[in-house]
């Protein structure tokens, strides 16, 4: 089957002859349609994040139609549309049993750790694999997984229409947190240097930086260390600061500042299974994530799709289907 295969930094072959998966007791096996791209891909793209091994099958934000199920699964049925959670929890740990599956040390993290799912065919455990509604675009299904990242940020945070938000960073997780604070009556600020993200943005919901302070909430979606340290100076006493976009640097703030003002420092670390994901599938209809995305490209093109996604001002996407470029979602 074909599969596009990481050779090197920089470097995505299309093959032909990728070995099939197998189909365990409690698995499914996933007919491909597509998969979305995300600042994860891009760091083991560039060999800025290193995989177990090259040659390796890219991608974790996959969708497509059961094919089959192993002899142990009741609930799912081929011909069943469905989203991949590409984070698998042992859902037998401390972590796990506490409901915190995000933190699970045994999570098999598909694209860094496990293998991608951007080929024709992948087989999953079962109940990863979750049924969606129809009439959604192939655009909105390669956004659930990010949406999902973003609505457990919003749902953790504790946010109401109440408050008065900044959003730092209008990449994809940037574009979600906006559409979502939207959705609960919030209007965000949203610092964002790159224009076409910034307008991308505002159809989201969000309003450009007009350079007020006294924020309840801070997201920093960015992952830029440089861009906290004013956000966290733009919070009001008592804010908290949800932390998602990830960076190995040190806090640029002390414990004075914090303690001081009496800030909240709360990370949100993917999502938890199977509730964030769960609810967030049912919000698609109304929520449409596809709207962050512009970009689509064909399985022969994923080397250019990855190549330019991080200049793009949405997010991007490969159908695995296509047969021509396309450059839009």
């Amino acid at each position: 089957m074909k599969a596009a295969v990481l050779t090197g930094p920089g470097r995505i072959n299309i093959v032909d002859d990728w070995p099939e998966p197998v189909c365990g007791p409690r698995d499914v096996i996933v007919e491909m349609d597509g998969v979305g791209l995300c600042g994860s891909d891009l760091a083991v793209f560039h060999g800025r994040r290193l995989v177990p091994a090259t040659d390796w099958v890219m991608g974790h934000e996959g969708f497509g139609r059961v094919a089959a199920v192993g002899s142990d699964v009741r609930d799912r049925q081929v011909g069943q549309r469905v989203v991949i959670e590409p984070n698998y929890a042992c859902l037998k740990c401390t972590d796990c049993l506490t409901g915190l599956t995000s933190a699970c040390p045994h999570r098999a993290i598909v694209g860094l750790n496990a293998p991608g799912v951007l080929a024709e065919r992948v087989a999953l455990p079962a109940h990863f694999a979750h049924p969606v509604p129809d009439g959604l675009t192939g655009a909105d299904l390669a956004a659930t997984e990010p949406y999902t990242v973003a609505r457990a940020a919003v749902r953790r945070s504790g946010v109401t229409a109440a408050d008065r938000c900044l959003v730092v960073g209008a990449g994809a997780q940037g574009l979600l947190v906006c559409l979502i604070l939207a959705r609960l009556g919030v209007q965000p600020v949203v610092t964002e240097p790159h224009p076409l993200r910034l307008a991308k943005a505002e159809q989201s919901g969000a309003i450009p930086d007009d350079g007020r302070t006294g924020f309840t909430y801070v997201f920093e979606t960015s992952g830029h260390a440089s861009a906290l340290h004013p956000a966290v100076d733009r919070a009001a006493p008592g804010a908290t600061v949800v932390l998602i976009g990830l960076n190995p640097d040190r806090l640029p703030f002390t414990t004075d500042d914090v303690v001081r003002r009496q800030l909240v420092i709360h990370g949100s670390m993917i999502y938890d299974h199977p509730g964030d994901f769960t609810a967030a599938i049912a919000e698609l209809p109304d929520a449409r994530p596809g709207a962050v995305i512009d970009a689509r490209f064909p399985l022969h093109e994923a080397q250019q799709a990855f190549t330019g996604a991080a200049e793009r001002a949405g997010k991007t996407w490969i159908s695995i289907h296509d047969t021509e470029a396309g450059r839009h979602a």
